[in-house]
């Protein structure tokens, strides 16, 4: 055996459990440390009434935010907007628990255990359900696994715009084109088909198409500025960071530090979070994830056009040298 083909033998030998290893840290780290970290929860009510649940709460080493309200209608409205998860109304009747399990069935499941632990045994307590996750998907499984075909789509339309050698404003309209193509076959399954989507039938098409366009057009940039390497680059960052930390089947802020913040900041995380605020909140705190998504897909696709100038200008042909005239005489 040469020596080329045995550090060839000893790098495949190598590198595929530091893969193994990469790709079981970045997954199972965050699932195997979920609890709450900095959850937003509301307390409603009068402040002298509120003090000592607000108490038990903030004594939670930093599990949870506290948010005060005057009212359980304004904590209500907190909920729909996705400022809170939830809220504990005190009145003179017993403590009443608002949860919202469209915005994510393991906190809501979470806050009802919290609070009724912090309830006097044998005092009732009224648990309403203020935005209740879709009949189609109870338990939020089919939105959590919607992610990672989206980062697959992303992904495969980077691949095939670079190595296709399509390039500039002909590779960005491949990008925006199944972009949109994909947003409207995922809303048709996960809307029209499945259920587990219940807003505005065009606004989630568009969330997922962005969603698309940001990965698509970051491997193209990606790759245009890099080359094929780029590609590698952009493909290890959407499946190994974006997908495990992007908080979808849980919460984001039910990760331990810095994946939740991390997650947000990458498309598959600002999409997941940008298509639950239109699918079930009106659109309520979909904002920032859409800055996010676009300010994604404007960098990649800004990325891909200086590239393929750069390309243009290398592959520009040298002008041939002009022969000197011969001398007269």
């Amino acid at each position: 055996m040469s020596a080329t083909a045995t550090r060839k033998t000893f790098a495949v030998m190598v590198l595929i459990p530091v893969v193994v290893a990469l790709a079981l840290s970045a997954f199972a780290w965050p699932a195997a440390r979920i609890a709450p970290r900095d959850l937003p929860i509301g307390v409603a009510g009068q402040a002298t009434a509120t003090a000592a649940v607000e108490q038990r709460l903030t004594g939670h080493d930093g599990a949870f935010e506290v948010h005060h309200y005057d009212s359980a209608a304004a904590a209500r409205a907190a909920i729909e907007d996705r400022v809170v998860y939830g809220a504990v109304v005190v009145t003179p009747q017993g403590p009443e628990l608002l949860t919202a399990s469209a915005a994510s069935p393991v906190v809501a499941g979470l806050l009802r255990e919290a609070v009724a632990a912090q309830v006097p045994a044998g005092t009732p307590m009224k648990v309403t359900d203020v935005v209740p996750a879709p009949a189609g998907d109870p338990r939020g499984s089919a939105f959590g696994s919607s992610l990672f075909p989206l980062i697959l789509a992303g992904v495969a339309s980077g691949v095939l715009v670079t190595m296709l050698g399509l390039r500039r404003a002909r590779a960005a309209l491949a990008l925006a084109g199944a972009a949109a193509l994909a947003g409207i076959v995922g809303t048709a399954l996960g809307h029209s088909w499945l259920g587990a989507l219940t807003g505005d039938w065009w606004a989630e098409a568009g969330v997922l198409a962005l969603t698309v366009l940001a990965i698509g057009a970051t491997l193209a940039g990606f790759a245009s500025l890099l080359g094929k390497p780029g590609l590698g680059l952009g493909a290890l960052l959407m499946i190994l960071v974006g997908n495990p930390f992007s908080g979808v089947a849980s919460a984001p802020e039910l990760l331990p530090a810095p994946a939740g913040t991390l997650g947000q900041w990458l498309p598959p995380g600002a999409g997941g979070s940008a298509l639950r605020s239109v699918a079930f909140f009106d659109g309520g705190g979909a904002g920032g994830p859409l800055l996010v998504l676009g300010v994604w897909a404007a960098a990649g696709l800004t990325a891909l056009l200086l590239g393929g100038r750069r390309e243009r200008a290398t592959d520009a042909p040298t002008p041939a040298p002009v022969p000197e005239p011969a001398p007269v005489g």
